[in-house]
């Protein structure tokens, strides 16, 4: 299995695979109502069996090359994931998301697991389009859209029902071209 690091505090982007599926279950119940504020993963991981088929169907993803799922671990533990929710090599498009349990936020943990993806779907995989969708209340997931030079091409109002709200989602992208400037211009 392959780790690769974050920074010098000792995080790590990982594979989140099916044998998993009991961390991933602790990892879910530790931030069940801080993650689920905006996204639904925390209710679709409920017990041991849902959270292995969750994991299952991003495996099978992977082998259809149509998505991604990697966990972020710090100290040994799992504390959040990055992932491709779609990943369309035809059309060079692929939609990037997150989570992350509240212990673990403000340290920078999903923005750079996220410019990893990034960089990996642009530069090894050919992509042309990153896309990012969030909670206009999601002011965290917004702020991520915003350190990666993502442009904000709208608001889908009323799109997506969660928990009986209906919430007005945003859409952020970033295309090769300006990734691979902005890139240039940090490095």
């Amino acid at each position: 299995m392959f780790a690769i690091s974050l920074g010098d505090d000792g995080a790590e982007l990982r594979p989140l695979e099916p044998w998993h599926a009991g961390e991933f279950l602790a990892h879910m119940d530790r931030g069940r109502e801080y993650i689920g504020q905006y996204v639904a993963l925390p209710d679709h991981a409920t017990d041991l069996t849902s959270a292995t088929a969750f994991l299952q169907m991003y495996a099978d993803k992977a082998a259809a090359d149509s998505g991604r799922l990697y966990g972020i671990w710090s100290a040994g533990v799992l504390v959040g994931g990055v992932l491709f929710r779609t990943f369309d090599v035809t059309f060079g498009s692929c939609e990037a998301g997150c989570w992350l349990e509240e212990s673990a936020v403000g340290r920078g943990l999903i923005t750079r697991a996220i410019r990893v993806l990034i960089d990996w779907a642009v530069e090894e995989r050919g992509m042309h389009r990153v896309e990012w969708i969030a909670a206009s209340a999601n002011t965290p997931s917004i702020n991520v859209a915003k350190r990666l030079g993502m442009v904000r091409e709208g608001v889908q109002r009323e799109s997506y029902p969660h928990r009986g709200v209906r919430h007005d989602m945003e859409v952020w992208s970033v295309l090769a071209p300006e990734w691979r400037r902005q890139r240039e211009t940090t490095r």
